[in-house]
């Protein structure tokens, strides 16, 4: 397994050892004590699994008393997978960075808590994977509006499907203050 750091601190790509012959491949998708030695020490509570279609646009999500971190993979199709750093008093706040996940090159992201995360399918169709460090809590969720331009994602897609929550969420500097996570 090889842990591959992005530009925001935390926020790590995982590329698993692919064992392959001629009746196809194996690869362990987690392994505790693996991961915790790659320092990624979460207990994971609650997985998830997502189908979308070619452009539908998920996120950018968030919870701010329940925060979660996740471990994101992708099982069908590619997507665009983006994690926003939205800690109040981070250097990093604002910034963003993106990794395509695939089914092909099995790579997985983890988000830590204080993320805002979210993703963009390009492929006709995708299933998406992610565990989560605490259980969902649908009155705690907040969200980043996902063309705020002061962020100035890169997703290439003009116009996404997005849920009707989606589409009404705030950009990052609207957004009060006691309603973002803080850096410590």
């Amino acid at each position: 397994m090889k842990i591959i750091e992005t530009t925001l601190p935390g926020v790590l790509i995982i590329e698993p050892s692919v064992f392959e012959d001629p009746r196809g491949f194996f690869f362990e998708t987690y392994h505790q004590s693996k991961f915790n030695a790659l320092g990624i020490d979460c207990s994971f509570v609650q997985d998830n699994h997502s189908r979308s279609g070619k452009e539908t646009l998920r996120g950018l999500h968030y919870q701010l008393q329940f925060p979660q971190a996740k471990l994101c993979r992708v099982i069908e199709g590619m997507v665009l997978d983006v994690a926003v750093d939205i800690r109040m008093g981070s250097p990093f706040f604002g910034k963003w960075v993106g990794v395509l996940l695939s089914v092909e090159n099995k790579r997985q992201i983890f988000v830590p808590r204080g993320f805002a995360h979210g993703y963009l399918v390009l492929s006709d169709t995708a299933e998406f994977l992610y565990k989560c460090d605490a259980f969902y809590h649908p009155e705690d969720e907040g969200g980043v509006l996902w063309n705020d331009p002061e962020i100035g994602i890169a997703w290439n897609c003009t116009h996404p499907i997005l849920s009707n929550k989606d589409q009404c969420y705030l950009t990052l500097s609207q957004i009060p203050a006691k309603r973002l996570p803080k850096y410590s």
